[in-house]
């Protein structure tokens, strides 16, 4: 067994998903197959791998069950478990995701797609463990080392974004129609604001904003997306009515999953404005938007920004079931929603800089 390849335990009661597993991992990976959460329990006593991927449904001890045993152990609760299911609705891939889970894939698996996704995690994972070993040194810094604890501050900063972009980067790879979306709407929301502050609207608040802070928050406005079925993100077609009330529930999703990281960590500023942006980018401005079909400036000024950057991007790229809009006739949709879809006064500080957003939506073609 090479030493050089990270470990990932494959656990499935199923002989032929352990094989057809095994052969998409084992050119990359050191992979153990084992058929039951029993059997992984034992293994786990003799050596810790970098990730399992575990099956959901399997007789005694459920997927659930076994995830449940690892987060109670202190040795074993930090290893990244991926759930495998046939199952796909909604409710049972949150409740793997509440129990622990860091993704959750449905059976039958793409090969490539199963290797993308355990790429990004293993990567995020050892961000982590950097970020944490980082936090640790500065608190052991000496209170006279001030311009040492200036660099590591900002080396923990860079890796905040790091992590931020790896997250990013996995929720745009499900999505995969709308590759660079978080990065220019990004661009778009910082034109806004500039805009904004120049014209003294809403003075009050966006001066109490940390700008950095925000765009940086704003990268999680869709991570929602990461719990909701792969045969609806990558549908090649227009959703059915059905289809899109499935993929409405990410608003309420990406507002959950911050919640529970909220729960345990000291960084609260950044994840309450992430928190505001996933779950309000899709409200309205007249209250038929979701999820809770708020109204006029009871939709904070964060979320009603970002439903311009979310939907201009959205008009102006190509999707499976639309070619991209031209710059000018997506201005005039936006502007025709004015006061239906977007707060109007919003919509008069896009039109000051509408050409700004079609040179950063021109770099994409470029």
């Amino acid at each position: 067994m090479s030493t050089d390849k990270k470990t990932i335990f494959l656990v499935d009661d199923d002989l032929t998903n352990l094989t057809i597993g095994s052969n998409a991992l084992s050119k990359h990976y050191n992979v153990v197959t084992l058929n039951s959460g029993a059997r992984l329990l034992t293994s786990l006593e003799k050596k810790i791998p970098d990730m399992i991927l575990l099956d959901v449904d399997m007789p005694v001890m459920s997927g659930y069950e076994t995830i449940k045993h690892l987060k109670n152990n202190k040795t074993l609760e930090n290893i990244p478990v991926i759930f495998l299911t046939a199952k796909s609705d909604s409710e049972s891939e949150l409740e793997g995701l509440s129990l622990g889970a860091i993704d959750y894939i449905t059976k039958p698996f793409s090969p490539p797609l199963l290797l993308k996704r355990i790429e990004v995690h293993l990567l995020v994972e050892s961000q982590k463990k950097e970020l944490l070993g980082q936090k640790q040194d500065l608190i052991n810094f000496n209170n006279n080392l001030q311009q040492m604890v200036e660099t590591k501050t900002e080396a923990v900063v860079e890796l905040q974004n790091a992590v931020l972009k790896a997250m990013a980067e996995l929720v745009e790879y499900r999505d995969d129609i709308t590759g660079g979306h978080i990065e220019r709407t990004q661009n778009y929301l910082r034109i806004l604001i500039c805009e904004l502050w120049k014209s003294g609207l809403h003075l009050d608040e966006v001066s109490s904003w940390d700008i950095e802070l925000v765009l940086q928050s704003s990268q999680l406005h869709d991570v929602g997306k990461i719990a909701i079925e792969d045969s609806i993100l990558r549908k090649p077609g227009k959703l059915t009515a059905e289809e899109f009330e499935k993929i409405k529930v990410h608003a309420s999703f990406g507002e959950q999953i911050i919640s529970k990281i909220r729960t345990s960590t000291s960084q609260q500023e950044f994840l309450e404005i992430a928190q505001i942006l996933a779950f309000t980018h899709h409200e309205k401005w007249d209250g038929s938007g979701y999820p809770s079909q708020l109204a006029g400036e009871n939709i904070p000024l964060l979320g009603r920004l970002m439903a311009i950057a979310d939907v201009y991007d959205a008009l102006v790229s190509d999707r499976l079931y639309k070619k991209a809009y031209p710059h000018n006739q997506a201005v005039e949709i936006i502007k025709n929603e004015s006061g239906a879809h977007f707060d109007p006064d919003l919509v008069e500080i896009f039109i000051c800089v509408a050409d700004e957003f079609y040179e950063v939506a021109r770099q994409k073609t470029e």
